[in-house]
């Protein structure tokens, strides 16, 4: 079996632009002009399915796909226009902060009573909404730490140190079974979903493609590299608590063991992992090159936007009593059953 056959199947397209991008991956059609990606909703469906899977060729690929066409011509034009679009509706619509400890400092506070995703999971989530969280959620948890990683040939000194020793954490400390993703897809598995890489990529909302295609616009463009250093503190920083949060739901709603340590793995990590992003991963670029500290405030400012509109989606649906999902989950089986 060749390499490329591997990956997961390209999904169905959401409009024109994904189908474009699909087709030329197929081999069944030429792709649309770049001007044509410039009146596409910077949100939507269509473009960021798009704009994923010209990103998913650099990490692995999909099935049927030939490995030359991580580096296509027209596909890397197509897409410099769609990241064009994305990247400029961010830099208008962020709401930014006047400087970088301003920002830093609002992610240090965590509200007494919060009101986001893991708060509502917390408190009050059923075990269903924890699957659609987690089925959301894979298309990043899956490569944890994959995209943050394209940054360190575009660091040095402490902040290439302080980021090398973080992900070395991610990737598992050099044990393949504490690997983040594959702890993540035992979670799936507690939780009686498939753990197959891409496999939910379909029934994902147009605002998770775009969380997780910011990872990458930020980490492939090394002119973006202070944005994705201020994504991971953003990451790091915030993560802890609302791992604490979501292990209490996970035990609550007997989810099972894999799924609890998870997160229990994260508050433990994330709180070490915080003091280093701060002080070393940002100290020591700015400490390098001053002049990116914009940068990193406007990386954590667009990671907090883009987790904000989803978070919305998923409260709004889930307080309706609907699925969060494009498509609907197989029904649960009891890892006791």
């Amino acid at each position: 079996m060749n390499s490329y056959e591997r990956g997961p199947g390209l999904p169905p397209s959401r409009g024109p632009l994904s189908g474009a991008v699909a087709g030329r991956l197929c081999g069944t059609g030429p792709l649309p002009r770049p001007v044509e990606a410039e009146g596409a909703d910077p949100y939507g469906d269509d473009l960021q399915l798009a704009l994923y899977l010209c990103y998913e060729l650099h990490y692995r690929g999909f099935a049927g796909v030939g490995p030359e066409f991580e580096w296509d011509p027209g596909l890397l034009r197509f897409r410099a226009a769609l990241e064009r679009r994305f990247l400029s509706a961010l830099r208008a619509d962020t709401p930014g902060h006047d400087s970088l400890d301003e920002a830093l400092a609002a992610l240090l506070v965590e509200p007494v009573e919060g009101s986001g995703v893991t708060h509502f999971l917390g408190a009050e989530g059923e075990l269903w909404q924890l699957r659609e969280y987690a089925a959301q959620r894979s298309l990043y948890h899956l490569k944890e730490a994959d995209p943050h990683a394209w940054v360190l040939p575009r660091l040095w000194g402490r902040a290439k140190a302080g980021m090398a020793a973080v992900e070395f954490d991610e990737f598992g400390g050099g044990r393949a079974d504490r690997i983040h993703a594959r702890l993540f897809a035992a979670l799936m598995t507690d939780l009686g979903l498939e753990s197959t890489y891409g496999r939910y990529l379909d029934a994902a909302r147009a605002e998770m493609l775009a969380v997780v295609n910011l990872m990458s616009l930020f980490g492939l463009h090394r002119e973006l590299r202070g944005a994705l250093v201020g994504h991971f503190a953003d990451v790091e920083i915030t993560s802890s608590p609302g791992a604490q949060r979501l292990a209490e739901a996970m035990r609550r709603t007997g989810a099972g063991p894999a799924a609890e340590f998870f997160y229990d793995e994260h508050v433990e990590a994330d709180a070490v992992h915080e003091q280093v992003v701060r002080h070393e991963v940002i100290g020591g670029l700015l400490a390098e090159e001053p002049e990116l500290a914009a940068d990193v405030t406007f990386g954590i400012d667009a990671t907090e936007y883009l987790e904000d509109r989803l978070a919305r989606r998923l409260l709004a649906d889930w307080r309706a009593g609907r699925s969060s999902l494009r498509t609907p989950l197989a029904p649960h089986m009891s890892h006791t059953s």
